[in-house]
């Protein structure tokens, strides 16, 4: 517990009430998410909104990223399917309130966050796509989940539910105090990789939103205590990297024996070795391995087999 105070002590010093953005900062008033500026180069519903009935048929994946970050997080999956004709459209949804400035990101709740998740599978349905799957990333996945447990997802049952890195256990405890310190802390700030990286994730967490992400993993954690039960033939994929420093292997165990599931489906779950979080995006980071890239490469084929499976 004394450690846990000092750690707590060190933590409220590093940070201050009002962040220094600069125009470099994603959390600035000059960089946005290029998905807000062309759409139809993001999401099916805006590419493709009157489909064929060839069209119809076509698997679509629906990509939610992680706390923070943006529509970048699956660029590589999306080039990697395109490169190899997987024959699967990929809407990269912008979670709300992300991609804007700071204030933007900081009057967001989590429900905003998901909203355009949701907003887009209701568009994909009714332009008549009948084949629709979800693939989340960090805090994309209880987004999904939390859909999945309050039955937005009736109208057509999701082909596949993916999930990589999911977060329902944070490996920072500190994460669990913020209702407590955030007031006096005002925001948390982050070191970044590369430049890269500051132009698609925020520099500066608001505390606002980290309680909102506390409140939607602790929501999506009772959910699973209850049982989140699958639709009749919709499949679930877990990846769980087994070394991450900001989701708890746990996670994985968590949503894999949460999740209720029947004849019909398929309920897998791979524990990864890996220190990468999201280790489908390594674009970016230092220090990538030849084994980050061969895990990546594996994960995407596997990916695109499962989306593609057709279901008996």
């Amino acid at each position: 517990m004394k450690i846990l105070i000092i750690f707590l002590l060190l933590f409220i010093s590093s940070c201050n009430n009002t962040p220094s953005i600069t125009d470099q900062d994603l959390d600035g008033n000059l960089l946005f998410d290029p998905s807000l500026y062309e759409p139809e180069k993001y999401l099916v519903s805006a590419y493709k909104p009157n489909p064929s009935d060839q069209e119809k048929q076509m698997p679509v994946l629906i990509a939610a990223h992680g706390y923070s970050a943006t529509t970048f997080e699956w660029d590589e999956l999306r080039n990697y399917a395109d490169s190899v004709k997987s024959g699967i459209l990929i809407s990269q949804v912008l979670l709300g309130g992300h991609g804007r400035t700071y204030a933007d990101f900081k009057n967001s709740t989590w429900r905003d966050w998901q909203a355009s998740i949701l907003l887009e599978y209701k568009k994909l349905v009714q332009a008549g796509y009948t084949n629709i799957s979800f693939i989340g990333s960090s805090t994309g996945c209880p987004l999904i989940l939390n859909l999945l447990y309050e039955n937005y997802l009736f109208q057509i049952p999701p082909h596949q539910i993916i999930l990589i890195d999911p977060i329902i256990v944070p490996s920072n405890k500190i994460l669990s105090l913020a209702g407590i310190v955030g007031p006096m802390i005002g925001y948390t700030s982050v070191d970044f990789d590369s430049e890269l990286e500051r132009k698609h994730w925020y520099h500066y967490r608001p505390q606002e939103t980290l309680q909102e992400l506390l409140d939607i993993i602790t929501v999506v954690r009772q959910e699973l205590e209850s049982g989140i039960t699958l639709p009749t033939q919709t499949d679930i994929s877990i990846y769980k990297s087994t070394y991450d420093e900001v989701a708890d292997r746990i996670s994985g165990i968590l949503i894999y024996n949460g999740i209720k599931s029947n004849s019909f489906n398929s309920k897998d779950i791979y524990m990864i070795n890996s220190h990468v979080h999201v280790m489908t995006r390594l674009q970016g980071r230092n220090n990538v391995t030849d084994n980050d890239i061969s895990i990546q490469k594996n994960i995407f084929n596997q990916i695109i087999e499962k989306t593609n499976k057709t279901k008996k």
